[in-house]
């Protein structure tokens, strides 16, 4: 009897092993397929996603992120709400830098399959490719910037340019010493076109005598280019010029920039685009940004991107900013060059625009009627 108790002891230890050793098995072979990336891991990625563990990326046109202008303004508002949320980059949020068109598919098929849960395509050029791919992947979030994308999980985000080249062009208008006033923009679209069309009301607002030339660099990224073009607009004695052009507009700073260092006594002026782009004016003490046209594409991204995060993404709707919200506005860095006179005409514009009394024109067709109206 003692003996058969003893064994059934002896068995029942046995089994108790081996139980716990296929326990501590089973556990270290979870964690091991967690971290290897395997479907298994990447369902329950997608899962803590929606629990909390939000990601976000942004693809880049060709300007790249460091444009100083558009794309690098998205991906500030990319950083201020990884910074607010605790995350950094590469840990929540990134982006995919494109060198030519044909990248823009790849790049946002790539983040798709990195499981990010709100991609943004950053710029009109990206469209039809955030078109393609976004009605690929049903269960991922598209952004577009600057542009109208069809589809049930894209967010069209675009902004009144119009408003703030309007405002743009009244203080170029009050600027300029030889009534001739320059327009570099990069491609020849309805988007650059709202810049083009905002600015030459304004300046006209003011005066209608002033000539304003208009050139286009059909790139975004020639700033050889923009510094030719530029070149030849100051040599045909422009001193103020409005570009909509992005990394080519890093040109007409650098051709502003090398005649006033040969001749500090020309005035010479950039208005830039976007961004406040008074550090890409800094000369020795002087300064050859007169303002710039400030369009918060960093607010716009970081608000969309909040949306999403709190399950409130705006799918299928087009989100519009303008003067109203502040996502658009004229700078005032340069104190010396924006006079109390200037921006006193500014104010009185921009509550024109605001309260209604203005309706500015966004197309040239619109334009050639607000232009007969004056």
């Amino acid at each position: 009897m003692f003996k058969s108790r003893l064994l059934l002891v002896f068995v029942l230890v046995l089994t108790l092993g081996v139980f716990l050793a296929a326990c501590g098995s089973s556990d270290g072979e979870e964690d091991t397929s967690g971290d290897s990336g395997d479907s298994g891991g990447n369902e329950e990625t997608s899962e803590d996603s929606g629990d909390g563990d939000f990601s976000v990326a942004m693809v880049t046109d060709v300007g790249g992120v460091d444009d100083k202008s558009f794309n690098q303004s998205a991906w500030e508002g990319l950083q201020a709400f990884g910074e607010e949320n605790g995350m950094s980059k590469g840990e929540g949020f990134d982006y995919a830098q494109s060198e030519s068109d044909a990248d823009y598919t790849t790049n946002l098929n790539r983040l798709v399959r990195q499981d990010y849960n709100l991609i943004f395509g950053i710029g009109f050029l990206l469209e039809p490719a955030i078109t393609e791919v976004a009605g690929q992947y049903p269960d991922t979030n598209f952004a577009i910037v600057d542009s109208v994308a069809e589809g049930d999980n894209v967010a069209s985000i675009t902004f009144k340019e119009h408003q703030g080249s309007f405002l743009a062009g009244v203080a170029a208008a009050k600027k300029t010493n030889t009534n001739k006033i320059g327009f570099l923009g990069g491609v020849d679209s309805d988007l650059i076109n709202k810049f083009e069309a905002g600015f030459i009301a304004g300046v006209k607002s003011v005066n209608a005598d002033i000539d304003v030339t208009v050139e286009y660099a059909e790139s975004f990224a020639a700033a050889d280019k923009g510094k030719l073009i530029a070149a030849d607009m100051y040599s045909q004695d422009i001193d103020v010029i409005y570009h909509a052009s992005g990394a080519t507009g890093n040109g007409v700073f650098a051709e502003a920039k090398d005649i006033k260092n040969s001749n500090p006594d020309q005035d010479v002026w950039v208005i830039g685009v976007d961004r406040d782009q008074h550090e890409e004016g800094q000369i020795g003490d002087t300064n050859v940004t007169l303002t710039s046209m400030v369009k918060r594409v960093d607010i716009a991204v970081q608000d969309v991107t909040q949306q999403a995060k709190d399950g409130e993404f705006p799918g299928g709707e087009v989100v519009e900013y303008g003067l109203g919200d502040d996502a658009i506005s004229i700078a005032r860095t340069n104190e010396e060059a924006m006079t109390e006179e200037i921006v006193s005409s500014v104010e009185e514009w921009k509550e024109k625009i605001i309260n209604g009394d203005v309706e500015v024109p966004s197309t040239r067709e619109d334009l050639e009627t607000y232009l007969g109206s004056l």
